[in-house]
């Protein structure tokens, strides 16, 4: 039996290959990709920063959004850079270990995006649906309380992905057909049965999908019915506004998210190119944009960050 279909547990690496036909435009392909992840980087920092100098942005909505944008710095982070890495430089190879730490960060922190997409549309739902008891029903203390949930969740169910794949023989060549260290990918490389294991990764991958777009779903449903009956049209339509907005980033996010949920399940005529592709837009999309629909689109953000911009060239 030759080296590359050897069995062995704990590999000392993979490879990754990227985006499998497109080599030739890995350099290109990467301008986009690091220009995403600067604007993400820049925005996601700007909003920390603003929200923590601000004393009167310490409201639920804000501290949900800081709570989004520490989640979309991680996740961005967490591939980004290595991507990067292997467009730019050919840097191929990745430890086992790094690897697993990559999967562990992509998949956790993908699920607690979902919950703080989840936490922000229940804000939205009492802010606009019960005003009055706003400030009483989310409390800093109940938001901290839904933030620690969020990501306790997160890590709980994801965290036994790296602690299977790290028990699992390794027979076939390590390569990794991907542009990062995806839990489907990296498990198809092991050499003994594998269902239950992938069994039990799209399931949790449903069920907390499923749950949190439901809840979504339903939140912004009450939301609409009750900007529909405001007496103010100039108020409905600013609302509408800002819910619209809102509502394309989460359907962003979670159309990739299935896309590439049902492409593992069901989609092995899927071109690979295109998995990857979209794969990629699901991790890099939403870090990019949330800044701008949540951070540049709030007047109280905006008018910070211009304020301040104005103090220091005057």
């Amino acid at each position: 039996m030759g080296p590359a279909n050897r069995s062995e547990v704990s590999p000392n690496s993979f490879a990754l290959m990227g985006i499998p036909g497109l080599e030739h435009l890995h350099v290109w392909i990467g301008i986009p990709f690091c220009s995403m992840y600067v604007v993400a980087v820049v925005g996601n920092v700007t909003i920390l920063a603003v929200v923590r100098a601000e004393r009167s942005l310490h409201e639920p909505m804000f501290l949900f959004l800081c709570m989004l944008s520490v989640t979309d710095l991680v996740l961005s982070t967490s591939t980004l850079p290595r991507m990067l890495c292997l467009f730019w430089l050919g840097a191929h190879d990745i430890a086992f270990d790094a690897c697993l730490a990559q999967m562990f960060f992509i998949h956790s922190f993908t699920a607690m995006e979902s919950g703080f997409f989840l936490a922000m549309a229940i804000d939205r739902y009492v802010a606009i649906c019960d005003p009055l008891r706003h400030a009483t029903v989310l409390t800093h203390s109940r938001i901290a309380k839904m933030g620690a949930a969020v990501v306790v969740r997160g890590v709980a169910f994801f965290s036994p992905h790296p602690i299977l794949l790290k028990q699992l023989p390794y027979c076939r060549a390590r390569i990794i057909a991907h542009t990062y260290c995806e839990f489907m990918a990296v498990v198809k490389l092991a050499c003994v049965d594998i269902g239950a294991t992938k069994r039990y990764s799209l399931a949790v991958a449903s069920v907390i999908g499923s749950c949190d777009g439901f809840f979504i779903a339903f939140s912004y449903a009450l939301i609409l019915r009750t900007v529909f009956r405001l007496p103010s049209r100039e108020a409905s339509l600013k609302a509408l506004g800002t819910c619209g907005s809102h509502v394309c980033v989460i359907l962003l996010f979670y159309s990739t998210a299935v896309f590439t949920f049902l492409t593992h399940r069901f989609g092995h005529n899927v071109n690979p190119q295109v998995h990857i592709f979209i794969a990629n837009m699901y991790l890099l999309v939403p870090p990019f944009l949330n800044p701008i629909v949540y951070g540049i689109r709030t007047k109280k953000i905006r008018e910070h960050v211009l304020s301040s911009l104005r103090a220091k060239l005057s």
